[in-house]
């Protein structure tokens, strides 16, 4: 079982999300080891890239600041093999196809195997084209991990039986980034996906207070949050450390509060 897996075995994950490099490589690191210290379960650790497609402006603005800063994959990599001395949290890279394409899709997967990257999320690849690096994941022991979205319904079963870590249910329609309220019937979604898989489920796309964390979180298996965190990281910038900590642990209480109610 992946390193994934067995945080959903214990309880209802917080997974948080950062943009590697913004505003710099020094102070990633600092908040990857303070998120995992404050009750994020797994982190996910965007690749700055000029055209991510599936973002709103504030992850897209991130990473443009973290470009500009001069941050490139191999520095990541680097970051997360220096992490692995300090922190057990499973971490995830979300990118999309193309810096692994000109990375080296094979080079790209023992990187991740080598330096201790437990996951990856694509957002750009269909299910139908995942085939292109679900076998350079496998044989490094790298999860890739399916993305359900309210228009996928009638492909959830497909995508479901063949899904791993975790399931990204994706609340709402549109980018990523932080919304007032979600009105897609997650609940429906999760349940739907329950009958075909024992693959956990977790809720991300706008979630934001840690209201909607524990209502989220309620409905499915962990919460998402990016957008919220990457938001106090563009306002306070270097000086972001201790904000995102309060942040994290307000985010990771909700979703405690959200499990004890369901008596799991």
């Amino acid at each position: 079982m992946s390193r994934i897996r067995k945080i959903f075995e214990k309880e209802k994950a917080f997974i948080a999300f950062v943009t590697g490099g913004d505003p710099d490589i020094e102070t990633s690191y600092e908040l990857i080891k303070t998120m995992a210290a404050n009750g994020a379960d797994i982190i996910e650790i965007g690749i700055p890239f000029s055209d991510p497609i599936a973002e709103g402006p504030v992850i897209q603005e991130a990473s443009l600041r973290a470009l500009n800063a001069g941050t490139t994959t191999d520095m990541l990599f680097d970051m997360v093999e220096k992490l692995r001395k300090e922190i057990d949290t499973p971490l995830i890279f979300m990118t999309y196809v193309n810096p692994i394409y000109v990375y080296g899709t094979k080079r790209f997967m023992e990187r991740c195997a080598q330096t201790g990257i437990d996951g990856l999320i694509v957002p750009d690849v269909p299910f139908e084209e995942k085939e292109e690096l679900a076998d350079f994941c496998k044989a490094n022991g790298v999860d890739l991990i399916s993305m359900i979205a309210p228009t996928s319904m009638e492909r959830i079963e497909l995508i479901a039986k063949e899904a791993e870590g975790f399931i990204y249910c994706v609340s709402s329609l549109g980018v990523t980034g932080v919304r007032s309220e979600i009105k897609t019937d997650i609940g429906t979604m999760i349940q739907h996906v329950k009958t075909v898989t024992d693959v956990p489920c977790a809720v991300g796309f706008g979630i934001a207070t840690p209201q909607q964390a524990e209502k989220m979180a309620g409905l499915s298996d962990g919460a998402i949050v990016g957008s919220a965190i990457v938001k106090l990281v563009a306002k306070y910038g270097k000086d972001a450390v201790p904000y995102v900590a309060d942040y994290v642990k307000s985010m990771k209480a909700a979703v405690i509060k959200a499990q004890n109610h369901s008596g799991v």
